[in-house]
């Protein structure tokens, strides 16, 4: 690690001091985790995030399908049950394979809700105790400063914000993993091993976050040769340079061997394609976000929060402005009183939050949420392969860490070398607790969802489908309607069988310019649904409708078509009432089966 004190083994007394705060930093870290989750946990199975149930339900599906999958010998990287007949490339998308198939006996006891939330909490706490141990073993000596360091940026309103149902971007607890391991690549006569280390640390990333670990690449990438080029360490790096490379080359050739099927899927297998299905100016970090503060913080229920961000979930940044001009004083104050070698760090750490921040954003620059025609330096990479598949929004997710580590130096060094006037140590205590007590997070807003209707839950969908078959309810699967999934998910957890589904919430192909896009390519029968659902008003229905409905029926090669009671939509209520006067006069009468509504499709 560059600068990493030296610790030495201390006393009893500092010991036991050191376990107890330790273990405080645990149970603080647990008590945010279960705060900011609560709202779940009063019944996983019931409740959903507000701002973002369609990712919940997803996410849910990843797990019911990721266990299926491994206890079926199934491919975990690709399916047909979803998006029939041309099935999903998972390895493009956020499949989180690893969580998946270590969670499976649990998804199979309590069910993919409940799976969810623990993941969750336990992604929050994890990053928690991860930075805390980066920053207390080898950072800082001291655990207070490392205990503010870990928490913040674990609990930074990017984390938080992402905590809406994001199981990839909230583990954040794998970059300090890779922090420390790269940087054990320097050491001489143990690159094959420790090459070999990181290898598997980035395939385990690959498999739960594919771009939150390209982000972490680039940011190290950017450190290190900041570091490794200024000239108190250019020496130092030149040395080290040798074993590094070769330590690296094991990484890749590890990294790359297991996840040489993956990564084929992800470049060159079916249904892959190239940018994303978002658009990059309207994903991109407001300017003025950086000195706002984020809705699920003290500031923001005191009515301080904006709406600055494109969604709820992209509060990348929102820092506010004390916790900026804070880290800025705790810059200059570090690099007074820091040598040579200390100030290279600091250099490093601050180009890498610099370049991050501009980077993100995005291609033309926005203030206060109106686009101005000032292009900015994304506009020239966000056409780079694999560039051009990332929100630039979410490059300010690298500043966080940044913050939290300068945090981190500040309280170390004023622990260690306090001020010598008790004014200026009450300074520093006032400014931090005004920079970080607006920050500290209030739970996610949740609700009550729709029930799995009984149709499913009681497994007696099995009497109307062929195994293997296609049912699909009304509206058609998408990401604001994610019922069909949610359906799946259960069936599959609880080991009734498979049913496929037209449509689904995935990335694939079908954007404009050959771009990716969410979900299929709509069809009449979707967008006759989507319609009535969204409206309240059925369409004329004519003889040409008919037939090109008849054509969708036989193209997804359904078998029935179901309505609840109570359909989910992510974004806004559904017209129940107008779904079922549509599929009524597009497919006739329909049955009532349990509690639900079902028109079976005879074969074409």
């Amino acid at each position: 690690m560059p600068s990493s004190p030296s610790l030495a083994t201390g006393p009893a007394p500092r010991a036991a001091r050191d376990r107890r705060a330790d273990l405080i930093v645990v149970l603080v870290a647990l008590a945010l985790a279960v705060w900011v989750t609560s709202g779940l946990w009063r019944d996983p199975n019931v409740r959903t995030i507000t701002v973002n149930s369609s990712d919940q339900a997803l996410f849910e599906w990843l797990l019911a399908f990721g266990g299926h999958a491994v206890t079926h010998g199934e491919n975990p990287f690709f399916t047909y049950l979803i998006n029939v007949p041309d099935g999903v490339n998972l390895a493009v998308n956020t499949s989180i394979t690893v969580y998946a198939v270590v969670f499976a006996p649990l998804t199979y006891l309590v069910g993919p809700p409940a799976t969810f939330l623990v993941i969750l909490t336990l992604n929050l706490l994890a990053t928690a105790l991860a930075w805390y141990w980066l920053l207390s073993r080898h950072l800082v000596r001291s655990r207070l400063a490392a205990g503010v360091g870990g928490l913040f940026i674990a609990y930074s309103p990017g984390m938080v914000s992402h905590a809406n149902a994001h199981l990839n971007w909230s583990a954040g607890w794998l970059v300090p993993l890779l922090v420390w391991r790269l940087f054990a690549l320097r050491r001489p006569g143990h690159w094959l091993r420790d090459g070999v280390i990181l290898g598997v640390l980035v395939a385990l990333a690959f498999s739960i976050a594919a771009e939150g670990l390209f982000f972490a690449a680039l940011a190290l990438g950017v450190f290190v040769a900041v570091w490794a080029l200024h000239p108190a360490h250019r020496a130092e790096g030149r040395a080290a340079l040798p074993t590094f490379l070769r330590g690296l080359g094991v990484t890749a050739v590890v990294a790359g061997v297991l996840l040489s099927y993956p990564l084929w899927l992800h470049f060159a297998g079916p249904q892959r394609f190239h940018g994303t299905g978002f658009d990059p100016l309207i994903h991109s970090e407001d300017i003025a976000a950086f000195a706002a503060f984020p809705r699920r913080s003290l500031a923001g229920e005191a009515g301080l929060g904006t709406a600055l961000a494109p969604n709820p979930t992209e509060e990348n940044s929102f820092f506010g402005i004390p916790l900026l001009v804070l880290t800025v004083i705790c810059f200059v104050a570090l690099w007074r009183r820091a040598d040579a070698a200390r100030r290279g760090t600091l250099w490093a750490l601050g180009v890498t939050a610099l370049i991050f921040a501009v980077l993100s954003f995005g291609p033309v620059a926005k203030v206060d949420g109106r686009r101005t025609d000032l292009p900015m330096p994304f506009d020239l990479l966000g056409h780079l392969p694999v560039v051009n598949a990332a929100l630039p929004a979410r490059l300010a997710l690298v500043v966080a860490p940044v913050i939290g580590v300068l945090l981190a130096y500040a309280i170390d060094q004023l622990r260690h070398d306090p001020p010598r006037y008790r004014p200026t140590e009450l300074a520093w205590v006032i400014g931090f607790t005004v920079a970080l007590l607006p920050l500290l997070p209030t739970p996610l807003l949740t609700h009550e969802r729709e029930p799995v209707p009984r149709f499913i839950t009681a497994g007696t969908w099995r009497e109307y489908v062929s195994p293997g078959g296609v049912l699909t309810p009304v509206p058609l699967t998408v990401d604001i309607y994610p019922d069909g999934q949610r359906w799946q998910a259960y069936a599959l957890s609880h080991r009734q069988g498979e049913f496929a589904i037209p449509g689904g919430f995935f990335l694939g192909p079908g954007g404009p310019d050959g771009r990716g896009r969410i979900g299929p390519v709509p069809r009449t029968l979707s967008a006759l649904m989507d319609q009535a659902g969204r409206t309240g008003l059925v369409p004329i229905v004519t003889d040409g409708t008919l037939r090109d409905v008849r054509a969708d029926l036989q193209h997804w090669r359904i078998e029935v078509v179901v309505l609840p009671d109570r359909v989910h939509g992510a974004k806004f209520d559904v017209d129940e009432e107008a779904v079922r006067r549509t599929a009524t006069a597009l497919f006739g009468e329909p049955q009532r089966v349990d509690d639900v509504w079902v028109w079976r499709i005879p074969p074409s």
